[in-house]
């Protein structure tokens, strides 16, 4: 469902969302790595729920930038 009062994302915002994006990814990708090598159960534990919290904020942030697809220009400005 669209919501029809939503405003087009400035350049700003979506620059920095498009950042956001990128950290949640590194992010998720670190405490991965970080927790398929480690030995200790209760940091790989910690590190499984980082990447499951990391996971939901990109896809917070994906879905922010589709609702606001139809809002975006068609050719640069």
């Amino acid at each position: 469902m669209q919501n029809h009062s939503m405003q087009a994302l400035s350049p700003k915002e979506l620059n920095y969302i498009a950042d956001s994006i990128t950290n949640e990814e590194l992010l998720i990708k670190q405490c991965a790595a970080t927790a398929s090598i480690t030995h200790n159960p209760q940091i790989q534990q910690a590190l499984n729920h980082y990447v499951r919290s990391h996971e939901q904020h990109l896809n917070t942030l994906v879905n922010a930038l589709q609702q606001h697809q139809s809002f975006a220009p068609t050719q640069a400005q």
